[in-house]
């Protein structure tokens, strides 16, 4: 989508769980799937 590497992803996935903890991920996750 951005030409993001997979290691950028992991930076990206990793950064998120640091920033909203694991609790909102599936959140995220519906949020993502509606988009």
């Amino acid at each position: 989508m951005f030409g993001l590497g997979t290691g950028e992803i992991i930076l990206i996935v990793i950064v998120v769980l640091l920033l909203f903890g694991g609790k909102k991920i599936p959140e995220l996750m519906k949020g993502l799937g509606k988009g």
